[in-house]
């Protein structure tokens, strides 16, 4: 993100005068690399990649997303990192994720087998 704003300014001295320009500009300091969308997998077997989509940051377990007019809940969220030149960046981010009517079925299944 880059945002220039200019302006002139016309300062009049007895009979001369002065122009003077200002200028500010503004610019993010996140590289593309910084940027990375969530991998996101359907992991009901066999496992099905959604693809690669941009979701909001900061997904939890248990938050529903709607990809394709499906609506999924996570079920993991999966940070990686590398080491790189001394520091650990963040390399991938992925999402696995279950169809809401079967992540509902496996939590009334595991409530049953608690009970028995």
């Amino acid at each position: 993100m880059a945002l220039t704003w200019s302006s002139m300014m016309n300062i009049g001295v007895g009979s001369s005068q002065k122009m003077m320009l200002f200028e500010v500009s503004c610019s993010s300091r996140k590289r593309d690399r910084d940027i990375h969308p969530y991998k996101v997998v359907e992991i009901t077997p066999p496992p099905k990649s959604l693809g690669v989509r941009s979701l909001p940051p900061n997904l939890q377990c248990g938050e529903s997303v709607t990809i394709e007019g499906q609506a999924y809940t996570i079920s993991a969220v999966t940070l990686r990192y590398q080491l790189r030149k001394g520091k650990y960046e963040q390399s991938e981010k992925r999402l696995d994720v279950l169809s809401t009517g079967r992540y509902l079925v496996n939590l009334y299944l595991e409530n049953l087998l608690e009970q028995t």
